[in-house]
């Protein structure tokens, strides 16, 4: 099968870890470690988030004494897609990986008229208590936004229209590469009219990145992987259970969080909408599992045989559930 898998920031920098290259370098490790069999058996296209990476370095262009002015947040998201994508592909040809290996820097074209610029939503950076956010939001200009129990800076995140260099992207998975592309949702680029790019200050989601790259390269399946098992009915509550399936008919039914599992709910909405296969939403440590259906929650066209190997809650039909999962951003 041809795979489009999503990585989740977080999954490469958890919560409250500090971001030393050594502590990312092991997670990498365990990506690769995971993602391994998939490119073994299958062609592999992986697309990563970049949450932690870029809200780090922006802090540190902010920060820096020797700027007339910070880089701007496109030159970030190229900045994370190299450092991501070289562990990325040195981790897996560690892992065994013997077909060739390939990260590219990835421009993805956005609407400048898009009204997400005017909303910012996505978060970046690390997580701080309200006060310390207010604070870095008055020092630096920022937006500050509630993130679960904490604060954490949010940015513009216009739809992804295009990629750019999505010919090349193609041709090299027909010729058996695995390729990383899309990093951080690409870097946000803008068309003049003339065919002149030009970088904005955004960035843009990766999920829907990803699903942008699976419906353009005629994927089989939409893999989101990220730090939580499956999407969750009741979470937070004593009957907090996984979904094992769901169609989009039951999603239509369902509440997500916007900053966490709304886009990568959204982003399987759109593969499966548009070309009737499976998306499926769960741990990078069971990708495997999570590609053949006994782990993470799969999501498909019309109602499924609910014929699970696993036990599992069918979804609640109800109006308007909320179903709430794990916060994870980028």
């Amino acid at each position: 099968m041809r795979i489009v898998a999503a990585l989740g920031g977080n999954a490469l920098l958890r919560r409250g870890e500090r971001p030393d290259a050594v502590i990312q370098i092991e997670h990498v490790q365990a990506a690769a470690k995971a993602l391994a069999p998939l490119a073994a058996h299958h062609e592999l296209l992986i697309c990563h988030g970049n949450g932690p990476q870029v809200g780090m370095l922006s802090l540190e262009s902010e920060n820096d004494p020797s700027l007339t002015r910070p880089y701007p947040l496109d030159a970030l998201v190229a900045q994370t897609q190299g450092m991501i994508g070289y562990w990325l592909t040195q981790c897996l040809h560690n892992a065994g990986v013997t077909k060739p290996v390939l990260s590219i820097v990835t421009q993805t074209l956005v609407d400048a008229h898009d009204p997400a610029f005017a909303a910012p939503t996505k978060f970046v950076g690390p997580v701080y208590d309200h006060q310390h956010a207010l604070e870095l939001a008055e020092l630096h200009g920022w937006q500050v936004a509630a993130d679960g129990d904490q604060w954490r800076r949010v940015v513009p995140s216009p739809e992804p229209r295009r990629i750019v260099e999505q010919d090349s992207i193609t041709h090299l998975l027909e010729n058996q590469t695995v390729v990383i592309c899309g990093g951080g949702g690409g870097a946000p680029v803008t068309d003049d009219g003339t065919g002149q790019l030009q970088g904005v200050e955004a960035v843009v989601d990766k999920d829907f990145t990803a699903a942008l790259l699976a419906v353009a390269v005629h994927a089989d399946r939409l893999l989101v992987l990220t730090d939580v098992p499956a999407v969750m009915a009741h979470f937070g509550t004593p009957q907090a259970a996984p979904l094992s399936r769901l169609d989009l008919d039951d999603l239509a039914r369902m509440r997500f969080p916007a900053g966490s599992m709304g886009p990568k709910i959204a982003a399987c909405q759109r593969f499966v909408a548009n070309t009737g296969r499976r998306a499926a939403i769960g741990s990078l440590s069971e990708a495997t599992a999570v590609l053949d259906g006994s782990a993470g929650t799969t999501i498909t066209a019309g109602p499924t045989h609910r014929t699970d190997a696993r036990p599992g809650p069918r979804p609640v039909r109800e109006p308007v559930p909320t179903t709430v999962t794990g916060q994870e951003g980028g």
